[in-house]
């Protein structure tokens, strides 16, 4: 039965994602890392997913952005997509940029550690968590250090710091949210970390929602202090 139902939500999580891809690639982002990072929402947020980015995301096509510059120029001061967002969607969005890095790095780290039986300390679920870990890491800055470097005059060795100081909290508190439920289901359902089977990835999609869940006030605090940006 978790097989089953595993598979309902991992092929619902790849349907949002796809409906997302399809639809950015016609309304591409303003951001252009989000083009990316909005389809990986939809992986581990079926349908809400869809919900957020047509909520929180979506841009308008060109012929809109054309009669929107059309109707500034004539004095039209009314409210138009992309204005700013209530703070609570800004974190929201803030959240899957930094949810989009950790979810990629996991997603490529999981199979190398099921594959090669990487331990730690003599544990294979500690394995699997330093390697979700690196890649996450490693994944989540470089989707800060590309807007950073794409929209201001930074330089690398700059642009690369200030990624650091703007992913490193949320990433920890993504990851842990990640790792508290991956260790519920080890011992409630899974029995192994085995990234070849279904029930594991649907428990890693309910553990990137979790992630998302508790990267969220700590996006809030990062954006408050002025460490990172709202979106």
């Amino acid at each position: 039965m978790l097989t089953v139902w595993s598979w309902g939500f991992l092929l619902l999580g790849i349907a949002t994602a796809l409906a997302i891809a399809v639809d950015v690639s016609r309304r591409p982002q303003p951001m252009s890392i989000m083009n990316v990072t909005w389809p990986i929402t939809g992986l581990y947020m079926p349908l809400i997913g869809w919900w957020a980015y047509r909520r929180m995301g979506r841009a308008p096509t060109g012929s809109q952005q054309a009669r929107q510059h059309h109707d500034h120029g004539h004095g039209y001061q009314g409210h138009h997509h992309g204005g700013d967002k209530p703070k609570w969607q800004s974190v929201f969005v803030s959240a899957t940029h930094c949810g989009g890095g950790c979810t990629l790095g996991d997603v490529v780290t999981a199979p190398i550690a099921t594959a090669t039986g990487f331990a730690l300390l003599g544990s294979t679920v500690l394995g699997h968590f330093a390697l979700a870990f690196v890649g996450a890491y490693l994944f989540g800055v470089l989707f800060q250090y590309l807007p950073i470097r794409a929209m201001s005059d930074s330089g690398p060795g700059a642009a690369l710091r200030d990624a650091i100081k703007a992913d490193t909290l949320s990433l920890i508190a993504f990851q842990i949210g990640m790792y508290l439920w991956m260790l519920i289901a080890l011992h409630a359902w899974l029995g192994e970390m085995d990234a070849f089977t279904a029930p594991f990835w649907f428990m890693m999609q309910v553990a990137m929602l979790v992630g998302f869940m508790t990267s969220y006030p700590a996006n809030w605090v990062l954006i408050d202090r002025g460490i990172k940006h709202g979106m």
